[in-house]
């Protein structure tokens, strides 16, 4: 009873949905593509599989009704509640009561979609679950690199045998000559002659290598603390080039402290849920990451309760400041109307979040002597404004070191 139930339930919201992207997609000149119809519309509200999003998924709807009926309820569900049909009914009652639009779409057009939503659901069930080991199929096993290794060896024969040829043609050439064949000379003595015989060598390469060292060791002091480009893989994959960039969803509707207090702050699970109630699968990671999100909320996506053991995410902090320094996000995004980039880089582009700045003082310090006020306007420096034109000139370019920004106590207390 309870499964006839359950199947009821999907079947309805399903069909709903269909209703939905139809009526948005129908073309009666074109051949019914139930994948293009599919993905253009019903992909964000359902999947082919089991997954729900924000319907059900799709996965055996033809086998809950019969295709006949099926088509009857999509072209004009009311005109089926209203023939008394039990099914019919039975699911206008169970989802509040609300009916389904009625769309005028070809027979084809809707065998198409159901086509291609049964297809996909058996190439799901046909494919190896991931990490699975295929049939008949060998492991790879990573090759030794005998040329590589083939070459190397070649290469210290060749230079032993003619080294050989070397010594053998001098001692031939001394015997024809008379000379006689030199002393032998221990290897300490050969590297003191040598020393001898290269002091200026000797010297330049000391002075390259107490330049190169000087070098590195200031470059290694001055990195100290710094944290350019820490990239660091956070407990739930999250893309900031999806959310930010291609869905448009501004910085501040998640980071809602970066405009009226000091800290941006870490948005709460419930802000996800607030799109992730609905949205149940992502584009590139499924349903793998998202189900992270339910699980530190400790919640049930097809009942939607939630249950009484949340856990926090350990999210990763990517951009930290010394204690000694003082930085307030609201008198930069809301007085000083500065763009998020400004300062962590086109978030936008980016799958993974990294520092951008490297945040150092001196950075800081030539912002602010490069930054013009934006005073137009701007009600936090009405009287101010007045005052540096007075003082500066009026068509003078007021960057924040002329009100105050370098000074050490604003960031320094």
């Amino acid at each position: 009873m309870k499964g006839s139930v359950f199947a009821s339930k999907i079947t309805s919201v399903c069909l709903i949905f269909f209703s939905l992207f139809l009526f948005s997609v129908h073309d009666g000149n074109a051949q019914p593509d139930g994948a293009a119809l599919f993905k253009a519309q019903c992909a964000q509200c359902h999947s082919v599989g089991a997954n729900k999003i924000i319907g059900p998924g799709l996965k055996d709807v033809h086998t809950r009704k019969n295709e006949e009926w099926l088509i009857k309820w999509i072209k004009n569900s009311s005109a089926v509640i209203k023939s008394g049909d039990a099914y019919g009914v039975k699911l206008y009652n169970d989802y509040n009561q609300t009916a389904m639009p009625s769309f005028a779409l070809s027979d084809d057009e809707v065998k198409s979609i159901l086509g291609y939503v049964k297809a996909e659901g058996e190439k799901a069930a046909a494919a190896p679950a991931p990490g699975a080991a295929v049939p008949g199929a060998e492991p790879v096993k990573p090759g030794f690199p005998w040329l590589i290794w083939s070459i190397i060896l070649t290469l210290v024969i060749l230079f032993a045998v003619l080294g050989k040829v070397k010594s053998g043609l001098e001692r031939a050439l001394r015997s024809k000559q008379g000379i006689p064949e030199p002393e032998p000379v221990t290897s300490k003595q050969a590297s003191k002659n040598w020393i001898r015989g290269n002091k200026k060598l000797i010297a330049v390469m000391f002075l390259v290598l107490v330049t190169w060292g000087s070098v590195k060791g200031w470059y290694a002091l001055s990195s100290i603390g710094l944290s350019q480009n820490y990239e660091p893989t956070q407990p739930i994959k999250f893309s900031h080039k999806i959310h930010a960039g291609q869905n448009g969803i501004s910085c501040v509707y998640c980071h809602s402290g970066a405009e009226k207090s000091r800290h941006a702050n870490i948005p709460s699970p419930n802000v996800c849920m607030n799109c992730h109630k609905y949205v149940q699968t992502g584009p590139v990671y499924g349903t793998t990451e998202i189900a992270k999100i339910y699980a530190a909320l400790d919640y049930d996506p097809n009942t939607s309760t939630y249950g009484p053991n949340p856990k926090p995410i350990q999210w990763i902090r990517v951009h930290n400041l010394p204690d000694l320094a003082y930085f307030n996000h609201a008198q930069h995004v809301t007085v000083g109307k500065l763009e998020c980039q400004t300062c962590h880089g086109p978030v936008q582009e980016m799958e993974v979040v990294k520092q951008f700045s490297p945040l150092t003082m001196g950075w800081c310090i030539q912002c602010h002597r490069d930054t013009e006020v934006k005073m137009e306007g701007n009600a936090y420096y009405t009287e101010l404004h007045a005052k540096l034109k007075t003082k500066y000139g009026a068509d003078a370019k007021l960057t924040v070191d002329k009100i105050g920004g370098l000074e050490c106590a604003r960031c320094h207390y």
